[in-house]
């Protein structure tokens, strides 16, 4: 069986020594970039290889141009991918200790070249801790294997494709940061502050319950349906501050059933470095999730 949106961490601790099952710890901190990987020095899935946001996940920034976390080129994440040990044939869990934030990005770049054998640990470190799982420390590595990338252009939209399509009444923008980044309050990532023209207020978080766990898929259907109002596929574009968390509602999003939308990689930070790109701020068209 394939497992392509969530697991949970009974079906994980079953499969650890499986060699055709590779673990991904994404753990990060924005604020402090050193952070992940000391935690998974410290502790870790056992087996797990640590997938580092800025330097695994993520091409070089270039200031005035790229935003806080452009994609790497497809053959440059594909050579990462196989130093991972990951081929067509590997089943990959990814997790992170934020409730999917990072892990999601994983999950969704695998998607982008093609391998739908990805999944997210759903409750994340957190409940694996919670439970007395096993645990490891120190780093690891798997044997390397070939994968072999058969990328998904579809999956993304541009800067110049939202542009086009502004106002236009089928564009449905999601934006997955908090409202009050949304609205343009509290920004402390971004340059400039506020969010795209006609996007709606769509925070990631509220995926999750209180618990930590992803709602389940008809509250999440609920949930995207109507913020799309009907909208389906390419006409529902996703977006965040980086391209990290907008992976989170994409997956949401495919757990639930619904058709897969696009991905504005670039993201916020991408759209403020073009001065002639339109910001809007407040509270419009904001819709409660």
């Amino acid at each position: 069986m394939a497992y392509t949106t969530l697991i949970d961490t009974e079906t994980l601790a079953r499969h650890l020594d499986d060699p055709n099952w590779a673990v991904l710890d994404c753990r990060f901190l924005l604020t402090d970039p050193a952070t992940g990987r000391l935690r998974y020095l410290q502790s870790h899935i056992p087996g797990a290889v640590y997938a580092d946001l800025d330097h695994d996940l993520s091409a070089r920034v270039i200031p005035g141009q790229t935003g806080r976390h452009p994609l790497p080129e497809a053959q440059v994440f594909a050579a990462t991918v196989s130093r991972w040990g990951i081929d067509e044939s590997v089943q990959v869990v990814a997790y992170d200790d934020a409730g999917g934030m990072f892990a999601s990005r994983v999950w969704w770049m695998l998607r982008w070249l093609g391998h739908d054998r990805v999944a997210v640990l759903d409750g994340d470190w957190r409940a694996w801790q919670r439970e007395g799982r096993p645990v490891a420390a120190d780093n690891q590595e798997r044997a390397p294997r070939t994968f072999t990338p058969h990328v998904r252009s579809q999956l993304l939209i541009s800067a110049q494709e939202i542009m086009d399509q502004l106002g236009s009444p089928t564009l449905r923008l999601l934006d997955a940061r908090a409202r009050d980044r949304f609205r343009g309050e509290n920004e402390t990532l971004d340059p400039k502050a506020g969010h795209i023209p006609g996007a709606r207020s769509a925070p990631y978080s509220e995926n999750l319950d209180e618990q930590g766990y992803f709602q389940s898929p008809e509250a999440l259907r609920a949930r995207f349906e109507r913020l799309t109002q009907g909208a389906a596929g390419e006409q529902v574009v996703l977006y965040c501050g980086s391209g990290v968390t907008a992976a989170h509602n994409y997956l949401a999003m495919v757990h639930a059933g619904l058709d897969a939308p696009r991905l504005y990689a670039g993201s916020w930070s991408e759209w403020v470095t073009d001065p002639a790109r339109p910001i809007a701020t407040g509270d419009e068209d904001a819709q409660d999730a």
